[in-house]
């Protein structure tokens, strides 16, 4: 067995690698790639087997994925050019013969209008179209995505956004990655589409109260219109075309895009996901 972890030098990647091997599956049969390999030093001398790949070098992908029997394709923070660099990583993986392809795509992939959707669903519909049997894994929001503001929040004394009263299903990178390790090593995982999210929902007003309470300091939530949103982000330096990205996104947690009540992450965790509190408390601790 050869499984082939694409993107692990990223946050997620290395969470994933990290939960095989406390599966216990053996190092020699994890193979972490990415193109900064010298990040994945102390994996390799664990005995994990590293590669070089770069998403835009197809020379690279064929490489890494030599020999491989499943693979986990980390979607490309490449915004914009992420359907190309995808379709390098299947056609690789259908020359190659894999016996699964599982894809970290976004919660409720194929309803959702938000923008940030639109190169996810194009990579299933080409999962679908090259006849490599795949698994999908449709990650809501990262707890991590609120938890890694805490010091400018907590200095602002509020959270901004556009989501109005919409529930997020968010839950912490190491809940997604083990999830994907559960896939990974499980028989029968083809056409399984996953909507995964945390089991306790929350508004980003509830998320500033779970602030407030674990600080012990008044955070408020402040709802603005998208364009004000945009602009503010743009403002603190976010580029202009992700910012708008970003109040997109936050007009579809407004909608219920980013509500997921499936229980699939759980389902998969065999536990409970970590509460939004308890992510909170822990990152307000590490301050």
């Amino acid at each position: 067995m050869s499984i082939v972890i694409t993107g692990a030098t990223g946050q997620l990647g290395r969470h994933v690698v990290v939960a095989l091997l406390q599966r216990g599956v053996p190092a020699d049969q994890i193979v972490a790639v990415g193109r900064s390999t010298e990040k994945l030093a102390d994996f390799a001398s664990r005995g994990v087997q590293v590669k070089t790949m770069d998403y835009d070098d197809a020379a690279t992908v064929a490489e890494a994925l030599a020999g491989a029997d499943r693979v986990l394709l980390i979607s490309s923070s490449a915004v914009g050019q992420r359907v190309a660099q995808h379709r390098t990583v299947i056609e690789a993986a259908k020359a190659e013969g894999v016996e699964l392809l599982a894809y970290t795509s976004i919660a409720n992939a194929d309803t959702t209008g938000m923008k940030l959707a639109a190169e996810h669903l194009a990579t299933e519909a080409l999962l679908g179209e090259s006849g490599v049997p795949f698994a999908l894994l449709r990650n809501g929001w990262y707890l991590e995505n609120y938890t890694d503001q805490l010091p400018g929040t907590l200095a602002q004394g509020a959270l901004a956004g556009s989501a109005g009263d919409g529930k997020i299903s968010a839950a912490t990178r190491a809940d997604y990655a083990e999830a994907a390790a559960a896939v990974l090593v499980a028989e029968g995982q083809a056409g399984r589409i996953y909507e995964l999210g945390g089991d306790e929902a929350f508004t980003m007003a509830e998320l500033a109260e779970g602030i407030s309470a674990a600080a012990n300091r008044p955070v408020s939530y402040q709802d603005l219109p998208a364009a004000e949103y945009a602009a503010m982000l743009a403002g603190f330096g976010v580029p202009q075309d992700f910012a708008d990205i970003l109040a997109d996104s936050d007009l579809g947690i407004a909608r219920g895009d980013l509500h997921v009540a499936t229980g699939h992450l759980s389902g998969l965790l065999g536990r409970p996901t970590t509460p939004m509190t308890a992510a909170v408390r822990a990152a307000v601790s590490a301050l």
